[in-house]
């Protein structure tokens, strides 16, 4: 199986590992899958072998191995390679299939997420501990907190914030078109709006992608990968009209999936056309920080910041975001003790593995709290719904929103979007 060569069982992705340290079981460790996976792979174990679909299903994806391994082990196309054979043999489970073709089609995707919407306003009373109250604290989390910085103040004087933005050197004006996504576009759409607020208040020019879909990530991650290859070509092809724009995307695991369609497609006619378009894929963090970014108005509050594991592992990005925050006056960042570990939400992992879910969940609540954070701040909507759900469960109501979120709030105070 391709990317398991390397490993020498070293034991060094063990303490990286949060279902590891959670259960304690070696097959619940990145270094116990590799066996299974490789028994898989010599034809020693079955694809419906009940200990491998197991503790394969029990594994987050969270990539945190990656980088703790000195062997350069690629367990992300093991893993994806391992569930694609398992799935042939044994359904995707349940809850992971419906969620995966809500998300791939528009058709059932727009009036569901129609409906979310709807409820979100009841969503602060029904949230709480038990299964179905943890799901509408994770509706109550996608709400938009953008009023929470207080009341607009008066257009502040020139010398209150920065200049803007000059034109580039040769007159040209950078562009960038935003991924939209299936849960972002649904229930994050404030996202978005701050995203591209910021990215023209920085100077870029702004693209409209018609017929994008689903990115897929999904779907890879339980082992549908025809299904991942379809979207990815609709992606694709959506993109290849603005070859010339950077693709912007506010979604960490979007962006992970998104910069690896060259991999994913390889072996396809638009393989091509796929790596092409990975190497135009940004974080919006990416795009922000080299253009400065502009510095806005005061907003004076205590950030926790907490790196989605599909920025932090498989984009490598860890700077960036913390530099976009750090150019907020007024932000004092505070340090938690569980950052680098998973939060345990994984797409559609808090669904189908809920228990384990909670477990990895709680270490970071608990250090959260011990933080005194005013907000927490992730670039990925799983993360902000599955800790938001956590704090709340928990009894604490600190918001838990994307960092762009926080630079539009500085830019609207300055004035910046005033006609």
């Amino acid at each position: 199986m391709n990317g398991l060569e390397p490993c020498v069982h070293c034991g060094f992705c063990l303490q990286s590992c949060p279902t590891y340290l959670a259960t304690g079981d070696e097959a619940d460790s990145p270094r116990g899958r590799i066996v299974l996976m490789q028994g898989l792979a010599r034809g020693n174990l079955n694809a419906t072998d009940p200990p491998l679909v197991y503790h394969l299903d029990r594994c987050l994806g969270c990539l945190a191995c990656e980088p703790a391994c000195p062997s350069g082990v690629s367990y992300r196309v093991a893993l994806e390679s391992a569930r694609s054979i398992i799935a042939r043999s044994r359904p995707v489970p349940l809850i992971a299939r419906a969620v995966n073709v809500v998300m791939a089609d528009r058709r059932l995707l727009k009036p569901l997420m129609g409906s979310a919407r709807l409820l979100r306003p009841l969503a602060g009373i029904l949230a709480g501990e038990s299964r179905l109250g943890f799901a509408f604290g994770m509706l109550r989390a996608t709400r938009n907190r953008r009023s929470m910085h207080g009341p607009r103040p008066a257009q502040p004087k020139k010398s209150d914030s920065s200049p803007p933005v000059p034109p580039s050197a040769d007159h040209s004006t950078p562009c960038a078109a935003l991924f939209t996504g299936c849960i972002m576009d649904g229930l994050f759409a404030h996202v978005h709006l701050a995203t591209q607020r910021t990215l023209q208040a920085n100077g870029y020019s702004l693209a409209r992608v018609q017929r994008q879909v689903c990115c897929g990530a999904l779907h890879a991650h339980t082992g549908e990968h025809d299904k991942a290859l379809q979207l990815a070509r609709g992606n694709v092809a959506a993109f290849a009209a603005h070859p010339d724009c950077l693709i912007a995307v506010d979604s960490a695991g979007c962006g992970a999936m998104l910069k690896d369609y060259g991999r994913l497609l390889r072996n396809d006619p638009l393989s091509a056309e796929a790596n092409a378009l990975s190497e135009r894929v940004r974080d919006v963090s990416e795009l922000l920080v080299p253009q400065g970014p502009r510095v806005g108005q005061a907003v004076g509050l205590r950030v926790a910041y907490d790196p989605p594991c599909h920025l932090l592992h498989a984009q490598g990005i860890s700077t960036a975001p913390l530099e976009l925050l750090r150019s907020i006056p007024g932000i004092k960042m505070v340090h938690h003790a569980d950052a680098a570990t998973c939060c345990g939400s994984a797409g559609s992992y808090s669904l189908t593995e809920l228990q384990l879910s909670r477990t990895v969940l709680s270490q970071k609540i608990t250090a959260l709290v011990a933080a005194e954070p005013d907000l927490v701040a992730t670039g990925n909507p799983g993360c902000i719904m599955q800790i938001g759900a956590g704090l709340t469960a928990a009894g604490h109501d600190i918001p838990v929103i994307h960092p762009i979120e926080i630079l539009d709030w500085s830019y609207d105070l300055a004035g910046f979007y005033d006609s």
